[in-house]
């Protein structure tokens, strides 16, 4: 059986120059392919050949090889469709700044390519602020001289300042952000490893504890802001994006638009929760977004964790309540009263059953038919 000759295409940056990097196991009919390359060298820090990055060498290196060896450009060309489905992004935040003396500031072609991929405004933020951090620790370095171990030292920095995995990775985020759309090099960074993501188990609060926690709400708006992250599953985002024409209170469903990944989906609605909706809409008349702040802008995030936080603590609950642990409790109550976990699935919006399959790890049900060997 004849082996398949392959070679991969990464892209590289060497001495501040785009280059085609071309990985491959040792074998004389490529090696001599790669000689006829226009101006070929060796890099051993990344152990592959590579030739100038420009079009016309892309199309001599496919010409090259062509019936001779499988080219894998899975590496090289990148296939993440552009997101267009988010409203306008507001990065005006950002460029009214004030400068701040010595701080480098995250540079002009990010932004635009950000506003480009539409990125959500949390993600904007995370990313700029993450980019900032990067760049700021090589104050005395161009962004063009970081390489990729300035970029496992700077990683390596957090760590060991004993940052959580997701602060790190947030990091990794928005440094290939620049790299791979910015400078359109994808997969540059293909030998960065990421750390490993912590296997917590979701909080959950009992039926009882809920009841509580809507209870000590402040007002009606207040009231149903709980009552339909709990009775709905809702992420904080889906909740806040939330618009008038969004509750189907013929079905009893809400519709759910562009959420987490770009997607739609429909979730359950509570009649508790419907009947305190009508009493709000006539009290507050909200225009555009079911939830208003001032100006009938959307409501903010933070708005949403204060009124979560304080209630819980008005009703004393001992754990810390956030939006998201209203979303826990409710798949992992929905499981316990005998709801299948695909259905789980569909409402909370997973893309796959092991995210959903979490909460039975949580669940009593769970362990209520597992006899205790004590007793």
């Amino acid at each position: 059986m004849n082996h398949v000759k392959s070679i991969t295409l990464y892209h590289l940056m060497i001495k501040n120059q785009k280059m085609i990097g071309l990985k491959f196991s040792p074998d004389r009919l490529i090696q001599n392919l790669i000689k006829g390359l226009p101006n070929p060298k060796w890099s051993t820090s990344y152990n592959m050949a590579y030739i100038e990055n420009t079009k016309k060498n892309l199309n001599i290196v496919f010409f090259t090889f062509r019936g001779s060896a499988w080219i894998n450009y899975n590496k090289f060309f990148s296939n993440r469709p552009i997101n267009t489905s988010n409203e306008k992004v507001d990065i005006s935040w950002f460029r009214n700044r004030k400068s701040i003396a010595d701080y480098k500031t995250c540079p002009e072609e990010y932004l635009l390519k950000l506003e480009l991929k539409r990125y959500a405004d949390s993600t904007v933020k995370t990313y700029v602020t993450f980019f900032e951090i990067f760049i700021n620790y090589y104050k005395d370095k161009e962004l063009q001289e970081i390489g990729e171990a300035d970029i496992r030292k700077f990683l390596q920095h957090l760590i060991q300042k004993n940052y959580s995995n997701s602060y790190v990775n947030q990091a990794i985020n928005a440094i290939k952000f620049y790299y791979e759309i910015v400078l359109n090099m994808p997969n540059r960074f293909y030998e960065i490893e990421r750390p490993r993501k912590t296997s917590k188990l979701p909080v959950v609060i009992s039926k009882e504890e809920i009841l509580a926690i809507i209870e000590n709400t402040n007002n009606i708006k207040h009231r149903c802001i709980v009552e339909l992250l709990y009775g709905s599953g809702l992420r904080r985002s889906e909740l806040l994006n939330l618009k008038l024409e969004d509750v189907d209170s013929k079905r009893m469903l809400i519709h759910i638009k562009d959420s987490k990944g770009s997607k739609d989906r429909q979730t359950i609605l509570s009649q508790t929760a419907l009947k305190d909706l009508r009493l709000y809409f006539k009290e507050y008349r909200p225009h555009v977004y079911l939830f208003e702040g001032k100006n009938t802008r959307k409501y903010s995030a933070e708005s949403v964790l204060k009124i979560v936080k304080t209630a819980a603590e008005k009703a004393k609950i001992r754990v810390r309540v956030t939006p998201h642990v209203l979303r826990h409790s409710f798949a992992t109550h929905l499981l316990e009263s005998g709801t299948d976990l695909r259905q789980i699935q569909v409402l909370l919006g997973h893309g796959s059953t092991k995210t959903t399959e979490i909460y039975t790890h949580v669940a009593t049900n769970t362990f209520e038919t597992i006899k205790n060997p004590l007793d």
